[in-house]
């Protein structure tokens, strides 16, 4: 009815045309209509920086859109289970690749075997291969590496030098003599190395780079009680009853970055964020005075652990091969070198730490060359509490509340109460992947 007066009055050539216009306008409408709408999550900066980069990826696909939702990383993992109760899941996220094997279990993934085997974008063999494990849950890769993370030393090289050493430690006993000869050489109030009480990951690290597993029988038990794991927390308990770490937690200091400036201690373990913070936060008295290393092991150049980020696809997608799309325009290397100046998150790729950025910084070297030796630590839904339950049990020795036979006997029944519901589940093969 409505059409009716805008057409009378018209004469015939003028009717047709009037009516066309509105025809063509309608079906671009349709056409809007049908643009396919990707989901993405992102958590902390990621996510800010996922919104600009993703802009190209529209230019190139006109007929996609991307609805970018951030989220702060301290409430992501809480929004992620919500989402699974109210199944409102996303279909792209960036997810920990320490919390791959929950949501694996959940049974919420999309594996991605398939979708690689097809890709032109995506070649494993370009991927570190021990972070590209970590995404991996019985030899199916559920996860695909964003930016990485591994822990390696920070050091005074200055201080290191006036102790009377040119190079950084490569084993525990030559860290050890370098712990030994700083703490002379600074006196008793200042330290050598910072291992804060409240951060589970050296003590983690340092059991990463014994060859026993940390669990026992496929995940079922814990195995704190071996050998190698003693090995592991007697080092690290020696660190504080020699004198050469402060039995404090990072925050009882003022920042650490001000207490590395003034050699309050020489050596810290952290990651890569930490270089464009040293860089900004330290006097400029100290800036040509630190360095970075790869970490020390038992007997030789240790293995850290491998950390970071992935980018996972849910199961109740319905724009699966969009998701993933988008997933192969985030791992380009000239997409990681973009993220890359964005953010400081070095690339899971070795093309592209061919980028000048990452090649002339002589803070960047030692993470490549530790990323060839890095260990996922135990693949289970449940690794975080443990981890918590570690971290527990190193303080209780490192401050003389348990012996370390006590504590790891302690911290196996505790995991092995953590890990009741999953014996159940695996003895019911009830458990995804179960075998």
């Amino acid at each position: 009815m409505a059409s009716r007066p805008v057409v009378a009055g018209l004469n015939r050539r003028e009717a047709i045309a009037t009516l066309s216009g509105v025809a063509l306008a309608l079906a671009g409408c349709g056409r809007s209509s049908h643009r396919k709408e990707i989901t993405f999550w992102g958590a902390g900066r990621e996510g800010d920086v996922a919104a600009e980069l993703i802009r190209g990826f529209e230019q190139e696909h006109p007929d996609i859109r991307v609805n970018v939702q951030k989220m702060p990383f301290t409430v992501a993992h809480e929004k992620l289970l919500t989402a699974y109760a109210g199944e409102t899941l996303p279909d792209l996220c960036q997810l920990g690749n320490t919390w791959i094997p929950e949501f694996a279990a959940l049974d919420v993934l999309e594996p991605l075997d398939s979708y690689i085997a097809g890709s032109r974008e995506v070649q494993l063999d370009d991927y570190f291969e021990g972070i590209l494990a970590s995404n991996r849950i019985d030899r199916t890769l559920f996860g695909l590496p964003w930016y990485v993370d591994t822990r390696l030393l920070y050091y005074r090289s200055d201080l290191l030098k006036q102790a009377g050493f040119e190079e950084p430690p490569l084993s525990w006993q030559q860290w050890s003599e370098m712990l030994g000869a700083i703490k002379q050489l600074v006196g008793p109030d200042r330290y050598s190395v910072l291992l804060p009480l409240n951060e589970f990951e050296p003590l983690l690290v340092l059991a990463l780079q014994l060859p026993e597993e940390l669990l026992r029988d496929g995940g079922r038990y814990g195995n704190f009680r071996g050998p190698d794991f003693r090995k592991a927390l007697t080092f690290y308990d020696s660190l504080f009853e020699r004198g050469w770490a402060p039995r404090m937690t990072n925050t009882q200091i003022s920042n650490v970055w001000d207490e590395f400036g003034r050699g309050f201690f020489s050596f810290y373990i952290s990651g890569p964020w930490n270089i464009a913070e040293f860089k900004r936060r330290l006097p400029p008295a100290v800036q040509n005075h630190w360095m970075t290393a790869t970490m020390p092991g038992p007997d030789g150049p240790g293995v850290s652990s491998a950390g970071g980020s992935s980018l996972v696809v849910f199961k109740t997608s319905q724009v699966k091969p969009e998701a993933w799309l988008l997933a192969e325009y985030l791992s380009r290397p000239s997409t990681q070198q973009r993220f890359y100046d964005l953010t400081g998150d070095m690339p899971p790729r070795r093309s592209s730490w061919q980028m000048p950025a990452l090649v002339e910084s002589r803070y960047a070297r030692a993470f490549l060359a530790q990323l060839d030796r890095v260990r996922s630590p135990p693949k289970v839904p449940e690794w975080e509490r443990i981890a918590t339950e570690m971290r527990l049990a190193g303080e209780r020795v490192v401050q003389h509340v348990q012996t370390i036979d006590e504590a790891v006997v302690a911290l196996d029944r505790k995991t092995d109460e953590i890990l009741a519901k999953r014996r159940w589940m695996l003895e019911r093969n009830t458990l995804p992947g179960a075998t």
